[in-house]
């Protein structure tokens, strides 16, 4: 009789190995799926034309820019956008102070303390709301006051898309920011080739200089994927030679400022000799 409770027991823990077992292959099974499903989802995710921005914020150029062009991803239902990896980059002619006297490192901006401020501002926004969809309404809309010479208003962009001003300011005043400016300013000046000028578009790691504004070819040029976007069916893909623009047609803000001197320079100097030689 001491034998069946014995017997009882092996059929019991029998039973619970070929449960665990079972529930063991499912699981697997599943988990499968769910990497064979996330595989797929990442191949049509590389497929997504990098699209990247270096700009700074009171940059009259930059914020033209975003607000009249850049924009245009997020049109037509989205479907640009779906197709486009984007990522800003706020930094773009500001320098670094480089001191042997203090440990604290400081960086000027092109276009004054101001610029600074907006500059770290808009790097605080990309951190706190990573998803483009949720920082880019921001920077637009400050971006908005800086293209109608009203930048000082840039606060009310907090209520005017219910955002918490809080989390920028601590992310500003904890110095946070100033931490996520210093990683702009190292991702930028290591840009091959380097800039010249903002703001800076580059598709899929090449820049495209002063042909910046017709960005959209160029993102439909390099699109390899099916889902072909509308916009890319109504636009001219004839891209010109980015290299071979031997002077800019189209205005920005130059990082040597005695540069854009040199080149007013320049045409002043071509125009005068054109001028002689028509009265000659």
């Amino acid at each position: 009789m001491a034998s069946l409770p014995t017997k009882a027991l092996s059929f019991v823990f029998c039973m619970l190995f070929l449960l665990s077992f079972l529930f063991l292959s499912c699981s697997v099974s599943s988990a499968s799926r769910v990497s064979s499903s996330s595989s797929k989802y990442d191949d049509g995710d590389t497929q997504k034309v990098q699209l990247g921005l270096y700009y700074e914020s009171l940059c009259p150029y930059s914020a033209n820019f975003i607000i009249n062009y850049l924009v245009k991803i997020f049109e037509d239902d989205d479907e640009l956008f779906s197709i486009v990896d984007l990522h800003l980059s706020p930094w773009g002619n500001a320098k670094i102070n480089h001191t042997d006297n203090t440990t604290t490192t400081t960086f000027t901006c092109q276009h004054g303390p101001s610029e600074c401020l907006l500059n770290t501002v808009e790097a605080c926004a990309i951190d706190i709301w990573p998803e483009v969809t949720e920082h880019f309404p921001f920077i637009y809309c400050v971006e908005s006051f800086v293209y109608e010479h009203n930048y000082t208003q840039w606060e009310t962009c907090f209520d005017k898309l219910g955002l918490d001003s809080k989390v920028i300011s601590d992310c500003y005043t904890s110095g946070y920011g100033k931490k996520l400016e210093l990683q702009y300013a190292a991702e930028t000046n290591s840009l091959k080739p380097p800039h010249t000028y903002v703001p800076w578009v580059v598709v899929d790691g090449q820049p495209l200089y002063e042909d910046y504004e017709n960005f959209i070819s160029y993102i439909c040029k390099a699109y390899s994927g099916s889902a072909v976007p509308k916009a890319c069916s109504n636009i001219s893909l004839n891209t010109i030679d980015r290299k071979q623009r031997a002077n800019p047609i189209r205005p920005v803000c130059y990082k040597d400022a005695t540069l854009s001197t040199r080149i007013r320079s320049a045409v002043l100097s071509w125009m005068r000799k054109a001028n002689l030689a028509a009265s000659m």
